[in-house]
């Protein structure tokens, strides 16, 4: 099964960086991200105390809500 986190870095590597873009990038970098996660809650909370910028977690939920459909 993929994690949130290989979803994400679809997403990386822009020439013209987006919100969701930067999230992906960011993530890459954060050694802490919860890479091996599929879990909402657990990826939510990180990003609730660790936000990167001001509306990641609207970007983490517009993704979260692709992956879930890609998931199942």
């Amino acid at each position: 099964m993929r994690s949130f986190y290989q979803f994400l870095m679809t997403f990386r590597g822009k020439k013209k960086p987006d919100d969701k873009s930067r999230l992906a990038d960011w993530a890459f970098f954060d050694h802490d991200f919860p890479k091996h996660s599929d879990d909402y809650d657990e990826v939510s909370n990180y990003l609730e105390w660790n936000s990167p910028f001001a509306n990641a977690l609207v970007v983490f939920d517009e993704l979260w809500e692709v992956f879930k459909l890609k998931k199942d």
